[in-house]
């Protein structure tokens, strides 16, 4: 036996801390794993997003007349995958980065389709909002707005986040669908569950719950590669099919979500990364003017701002990291790689880098270092070239890891004083609305200015932080964007 595996395993040890978070080399790469399989379909739904839309002047992402999927694909995978091995790296925190959803959505319909804008000058407005962000990291600005919040409000994000991805997953998964009749929501097809893919995701969920309580190691990992193997079998048997057609319409309903699960006729195929590059930092202030221009940098940068304080706060929490006032270790390099992911999102034309909250389910089984973050991004790195095996696991085989990491996390709501009406109620707007609005930055903003309205009601305003106050301000700014925009003539 040679002495060097093991001078290599002590010296990734001290780097990561991995004993002194009381964790495992083992129980990382788990972990790492896991927050790739339920993080994967980024890498198959961004395309879809951003890859099927023309910009005003009737160009695909890239500048083609049709869709190039696979480029999207490619270049979501290698910025997702180097961004989070620089998570892991340099801020040493179990969390992973990828193309934020919603943030792709509203590049895609709410700024590509303006008149006169392009894709290049879309993904400039994008690098501008994330270059913002690392300056106001870079002096303090943001670490500053993070630690003025209380200690309840955080644990409110944490819990609001976590029913937000349990709704996540349910929805994906086609178990809470929404209905043609007057009700929001409903179980199922017509209120039954209804389709081998449910069962395939209430066998999936069943299967890591049983684990979970008799204390199986891998519970969550094990229970996406099982219910993924089970997809398999059932589509090779039944011959489902997708749940929508090229044009993401739905024409099945009883069929699988995001992907077929088949296996593919070739595993590795060589990535296209043309996309790099192919923006224009300040084309967009002259094609829509410059008040247009920089409202949209401001309703992309509070987005990015508050959603990655929440994710943060949420993973830490749920992984024992968080110091008594709430706040993650390596705060501010965890706020670094995040706005650098959102610069480089933009430059890469794939929309701006996040955190992501399935990062949770990494934690879940274990992760509690950047050693995970590590595992995660190189799988990603890989998924550049093994795009056909990603794309086997549908959503009924990822989703059930969401909806148990959000029960976890709900447990965090013990920690909130809810005879305080004072910061209960704030909390409770905080949790709701991150749900049903489908939004963290809504919720976090309902939060923040509902605590300073009570405040002032109460005749303590004084208690309310200045930056706290700066935030509200904001947000309030930010709910009421489109009237401003109305009142100003901007279209």
């Amino acid at each position: 036996m040679t002495t060097t595996p093991t001078r290599h395993e002590g010296a990734v040890q001290r780097y990561f801390r991995i004993a002194e978070r009381g964790s495992s080399v083992a129980q990382e790469i788990r972990g790492g794993v896991a927050t790739f399989f339920t993080m994967a379909y980024i890498v198959v739904l961004n395309p879809l997003i951003i890859g099927t839309q023309t910009d005003s002047t009737g160009a695909f992402l890239g500048g083609g007349s049709a869709p190039d999927l696979p480029k999207v694909a490619a270049v979501t995978a290698l910025v997702a995958g180097v961004m989070t091995i620089l998570m892991g790296v340099v801020a040493n925190y179990p969390l992973a980065l990828a193309t934020g959803l919603g943030l792709n959505a509203f590049v895609a319909f709410g700024i590509a389709k303006l008149p006169g804008m392009t894709w290049a000058d879309a993904m400039g407005l994008v690098v501008l909002e994330g270059l913002i962000i690392l300056v106001l990291v870079l002096t303090g600005f943001r670490a500053a707005v993070f630690r003025a919040v209380p200690r309840q409000l955080k644990t409110a994000i944490s819990v609001g986040i976590g029913l937000f991805i349990t709704i996540i997953g349910l929805v994906d998964a086609g178990f809470v669908r929404k209905p043609a009749g007057p009700t929001p929501v409903e179980l199922g097809i017509g209120g039954f569950l209804a389709g081998w893919p449910t069962l395939v995701f209430v066998l999936g969920l069943l299967a890591i719950i049983v684990m979970m309580v008799k204390n199986v190691r891998g519970a969550i990992l094990i229970g996406i590669v099982a219910a993924t193997v089970l997809a398999v079998v059932v589509e090779a048997v039944a011959g489902i099919g997708s749940q929508t057609d090229a044009t993401g319409k739905v024409v099945n309903p009883q069929g699988w979500g995001l992907n077929v699960p088949m296996l593919p006729t070739s595993v590795v195929d060589k990535p296209d990364f043309g996309l790099l590059g192919h923006f224009s930092l300040f084309g967009s202030f002259s094609a829509i003017g410059v008040v247009s221009a920089g409202l949209l940098v401001f309703t992309l940068l509070l987005a990015d701002f508050f959603d990655t304080m929440g994710t943060m706060v949420a993973i830490g929490a749920e992984a024992g990291l968080l110091d008594a006032e709430g706040n993650p270790p390596n705060a501010q390099r965890i706020l670094v790689v995040d706005s650098i992911a959102a610069a480089a999102g933009g430059a890469a034309s794939v929309s701006s880098n996040t955190s992501y909250i399935e990062s949770a389910s990494g934690v879940g089984e274990g992760a509690r270092t950047g050693l995970a973050s590590v595992v995660t991004g190189v799988l990603f790195l890989l998924a550049t070239f093994l795009a056909p095996l990603v794309s086997v696991v549908p959503y009924e085989a990822a989703t059930p890891a969401l909806v148990v990491v959000g029960f976890l996390m709900m447990q965090q709501v013990k920690g909130i004083d809810w005879d305080d009406l004072e910061v209960a109620i704030p909390a409770f707007l905080t949790i709701v609305l991150m749900p049903f609005t489908y939004s963290i930055t809504a919720g976090i903003g309902a939060g923040f200015v509902s605590y300073a309205v009570i405040k002032v009601a109460r005749g303590k305003a004084g208690q309310v932080h200045p930056l706290l106050w700066v935030t509200a301000a904001l947000f309030v700014v930010y709910f009421a964007i489109d009237p401003i925009k109305n009142v100003i003539g901007v279209g």
